[in-house]
């Protein structure tokens, strides 16, 4: 079972607040989850970051992937280090038409 934290959606339209979640990769974004490892309220000025960083360490431990915004999130709180080499940027791989 690939597992991964990642964010899922919450509030109303036009304000959103995001839960840092632990979840199956193949669920949905908002499916169920594993366990609920804290919040984000990026409305806020400065976002509000608010993530247990004990359970964030344990999951980690365990071998849990984060995004690449969870990822950022985490290191702002402390829950990670932030890595020496920058992740590959995406790429569009789509064929241009000429």
């Amino acid at each position: 079972m690939a597992v991964k934290m990642r964010l899922t959606r919450m509030g109303d339209k036009k304000s959103p607040f995001y839960r840092v979640v632990v979840i199956d990769s193949r669920k949905a974004r908002s499916g169920e989850y594993i366990d609920k490892i804290g919040y984000v309220d990026p409305l806020k000025t400065p976002a509000e970051i608010n993530i247990d960083v004990e359970k964030a360490k344990d999951w980690l431990a365990k071998g849990v992937q984060p995004t690449e915004t969870v990822k950022s999130y985490l290191v702002k709180v402390g829950a990670m280090e932030q890595s020496a080499k920058p992740s590959a940027p995406k790429t569009n791989n789509k064929k241009k038409k000429s």
